[in-house]
């Protein structure tokens, strides 16, 4: 990015100055981390009763696991692999297993970790410790040992979705193996844009307040 660069994009505001529905209020913006900020009334998503606004910092966050839920299809009852244990893949496992009748595995090579799963009323799997035979695996580690563990653990024709950002480097994809004779497949999941089944209905700004909520 040319310099100087405004860093950051998930602030938690207090409006002092504005339309009168927005003044006093505290809302969130994905705007640059500053003291003062003037924005356009429309950035501002005010916060929901109750929401306190350390928990509502997260909520770029939440909006890009909630958009890699809707990427990888995950339906009632699917078994579900989440590689990475970091505030993203614990996100996306914790939206999974709210949903009816899945089984989800947090994995991480952190076995820390393990902790952080069981308060989130998760299965805790270390390396080499995935049971397999998932319908779903989301890789949020960013490394390619985490992608090809993402791989392994799918039964025939599931799906990993590629939640990493992996940079400008190059990262090695396993498709020998069984990658073929199981039909698997990968897909990716940014944030920027919305799955094609949800464009018709959704933006970017019910999305997010979605995640606020």
């Amino acid at each position: 990015f040319p310099f100087p660069v405004e860093y950051g994009y998930a602030a938690v505001v207090e409006v002092v100055e504005g339309p009168e529905r927005l003044r006093g209020r505290l809302a969130f913006a994905l705007a640059p981390h500053r003291t003062v900020l003037r924005l356009p009334a429309a950035a501002l998503h005010p916060l929901p009763e109750g929401l306190s606004p350390g928990r509502a910092a997260l909520a770029a966050n939440m909006e890009t696991a909630l958009n890699a839920v809707w990427d990888a299809g995950i339906a009632p009852g699917d078994r579900v692999a989440v590689l990475g244990a970091g505030l993203l893949g614990c996100l996306v496992a914790r939206l999974a297993a709210r949903i009816p009748g899945t089984e989800v595995t947090l994995a991480d090579v952190t076995p820390e970790r393990a902790e952080t799963a069981r308060a989130l009323g998760l299965a805790f799997a270390g390396p080499g410790e995935l049971p397999g035979e998932a319908d779903v695996a989301v890789n949020a580690s960013a490394s390619a040992a985490g992608l090809a563990a993402a791989l392994g653990a799918l039964g025939d024709e599931g799906r990993c979705v590629e939640l990493s950002w992996h940079g400008a480097g190059e990262t090695p994809v396993p498709l020998g193996g069984a990658f073929h004779a199981r039909r698997l497949s990968i897909v990716s999941s940014q944030v920027g844009r919305l799955p094609p089944g949800r464009a018709p209905r959704w933006d970017h700004r019910r999305r997010l307040a979605k995640a606020l909520s």
